[in-house]
């Protein structure tokens, strides 16, 4: 008789620091899954939701952590349960894995590869731990690993020197614009050099700043047959070996472009933290411009247009089309819409200001007491109504300081701030594919702040397919000055840029928190100093 095992790979959207009811959802999975599977997989920290950060040095922490595993060894019968979590032992943590079966321990792996770069600071958590570990279940071999592990070859390699048939490893792998194609490819190069079938569980999810697009997958017959689940969505889905043999047919998968898989990290980032963190809803500042267009779009995407509040705060620069588009656009879309000038606001500023003002020529502080008015407004409705404050400011703006501190900046998340401005006239073109949801003059029409008569974004910035390739160089990909120059941009600009860059690290420190979709955001990714030198010769 052939050997045949069944793994169910639950692909789960969890809520970190819930511990209880974290543990509440994989046994209602156990519980759905266990007359037609083996092994129930979840994925890494899946207990306490990736990332827990400093929460893992709560002594309560730990004693919420090892009550909820002991529920789940106890539910696991002939169904087996794997489950990452954090372990503490010895006064060291360790990012582990336990392997329940038949209401006992069959085995506990500890992660080997712990990542210190971009977004990962692990070693500050965990101790990193150097044994394989391969257990015997139900006639297999099977190598146990977790994410950072699966990047290397030593630890895959040693498990099959351990004599593992079938790896499955568990993992908390973060989005971003290139992730799907390099893991797909390491994937498929391990399987192919080492002749085992790895089955890969990610999880799903907005979780502050980070996003996990799911993308679980199998591979065996040397990366030549591949079992793809869905992106940017929660699954539970089984699969079948028999003898070392993938069975499970491929569901169809729709083809997925880069845009589109950048508007659905978006979409679930946005959901996720309003509804994780328990707003109504959200409200923002609808200008007629392709950054609140677009902005505006993803919030309704996400949390439905009932939830959406769009506010046109016009002043005497704004343009009648900005207004009219502000408009379409919101009734496009069906979201509550407001018009409330800023102008009594901003006429009480100045005449208080005025006396000390006296004798100054009039420069950008009246431009920022623009922006800082509306976000006055958009705060006092926020409070009101607890709907949380979306900013609009996209990476491109974000990265040379073109925007207000306290001002348009003034929110809870930016839900395009990991966008260069080139990517979100992509963006808004895609989404108008779905259905119409950003007029096509919102799109065409030039960049403006409209804070001055007659004012476009590239009167004070380089047009932004230059800027956005400067700043992938510098920002991205630490290129110097002298190398940019080299690529062909011009000295000058290349110089503006960078200074503008550099000097506004502080106002960037002071953004809110939003989705990241490239390599290196300004976030986790990019640690840099506020108060530096470093950069000052490249200036001038």
């Amino acid at each position: 008789m052939s050997r045949k095992l069944n793994i169910s790979l639950a692909q789960l959207n969890w809520l970190v620091g819930d511990i209880e009811g974290n543990c509440d959802r994989m046994l209602q999975v156990v519980e759905q899954q266990s007359q037609n599977t083996d092994i129930v997989m979840f994925s890494e920290l899946a207990l306490t939701g990736y990332s827990p950060e400093d929460l893992l040095f709560r002594h309560d922490f730990e004693e919420r952590c090892v009550a909820q595993l002991k529920r789940l060894q106890q539910a696991s019968g002939e169904c087996a349960i794997i489950v990452g979590h954090p372990w503490y032992e010895d006064s060291e943590i360790y990012n582990a894995l336990s392997f329940f079966y038949q209401g006992k321990l069959l085995a506990r792996y500890f992660k080997q590869e712990l990542p210190n770069y971009g977004v990962f600071d692990e070693p500050r958590y965990f101790t990193a731990a150097e044994d394989t570990c391969v257990v015997d279940f139900k006639g297999y071999r099977l190598g146990l690993l977790i994410c950072e592990d699966i990047w290397y070859d030593e630890p895959i390699d040693n498990v099959k020197g351990a004599g593992a048939e079938l790896v499955l490893t568990i993992n908390a792998s973060p989005y971003d614009l290139h992730k799907e194609h390099i893991r797909s490819d390491l994937l498929e190069e391990h399987c192919q050099r080492t002749g085992l079938p790895i089955i890969y569980l990610n999880q799903v999810g907005g979780q502050d700043e980070l996003v996990f697009d799911g993308a679980s997958k199998v591979l065996a017959n040397k990366g030549k047959q591949v079992y793809q689940m869905a992106e940017f969505d929660e699954q539970v889905a089984t699969v079948t070996f028999e003898e070392l043999k993938l069975v499970t047919e491929q569901p169809k998968l729709p083809e997925v472009s880069t845009t589109a898989q950048v508007y659905q990290a978006l979409v679930l980032a946005t959901r996720d933290y309003i509804n994780k963190n328990g707003f109504n809803g959200a409200i923002l500042g609808l200008s007629g411009g392709i950054d609140s267009g677009l902005t505006v779009a993803i919030a309704v995407d996400a949390i439905g247009k009932e939830q959406v509040q769009a506010v046109m705060m016009p002043f005497r620069y704004t343009s009648e089309m900005s207004i009219h588009d502000a408009k379409e656009q919101a009734e496009l879309l069906g979201v509550e819409f407001d018009i409330v000038s800023i102008e009594p606001m901003f006429d009480a500023f100045m005449t208080e200001l005025q006396p000390m003002f006296a004798g100054a020529q009039a420069d950008t502080t009246e431009e920022n007491l623009q922006a800082r008015c509306r976000a006055v407004i958009l705060m006092a409705m926020s409070n009101k109504r607890r709907r949380l404050v979306l900013t609009t400011s996209n990476k491109s703006e974000s990265a040379v300081g073109y925007s207000t501190l306290y001002g348009d900046m003034a929110g809870g998340f930016d839900v395009l701030k990991d966008v260069p401005k080139t990517l979100v006239f992509e963006l808004a073109k895609y989404r108008n594919t779905i259905s119409p949801a950003i007029p096509q003059r919102v799109i065409d029409r030039p960049p403006s702040a409209e804070l001055a008569p007659g004012q476009l974004d590239q009167d004070s910035l380089p047009p932004y397919d230059v800027l956005d390739a400067i700043l992938e160089g510098y920002v991205e990909k630490d290129l110097s000055v002298t190398d940019l120059i080299k690529l062909g941009f011009d000295k000058e600009t290349v110089r503006k840029v960078v200074r503008l860059v550099d000097i506004n690290e502080y106002k960037r420190r002071q953004a809110p928190v939003g989705p990241r979709i490239t390599m290196r955001n300004f976030g986790k990714d990019r640690r840099y100093p506020i108060t530096s030198g470093f950069g000052r010769k490249n200036w001038s």
